[in-house]
């Protein structure tokens, strides 16, 4: 346990910080799975709605990425990567299409 008056300010900083960090990551993968599986949908039964779906949910997982990382609580490889690994997603379901 801490014992200065700083260490304490320190420690509940610490705790603050991660549990906004935590409500980012958890809002990061809450959207990820969402767009995967409006890309799942669109793969099944391509149409344009379900295109606009994918596109929103696209928009907003990125959106959500990009704020994290400009925030600190994702570092920015981990950023790229996610997005990466979302448009890979996209391209191989509409190439196999």
């Amino acid at each position: 346990m801490a014992n200065t008056k700083s260490a304490l300010k320190r420690a509940k900083i610490a705790e603050r910080n991660r549990l906004r960090n935590k409500a980012y990551k958890s809002a990061v993968k809450t959207l990820m799975k969402k767009y995967l599986s409006a890309v799942a949908t669109y793969a099944a039964n391509p149409s344009s709605e379900s295109k606009k779906e994918v596109d929103d949910r696209m928009s907003e997982a990125y959106s959500k990425i990009d704020k994290a990382v400009k925030r600190g609580v994702l570092h920015p490889n981990n950023g790229a990567r996610k997005k990466s690994k979302l448009a890979k997603k996209l391209k191989s379901s509409t190439v196999s299409a």
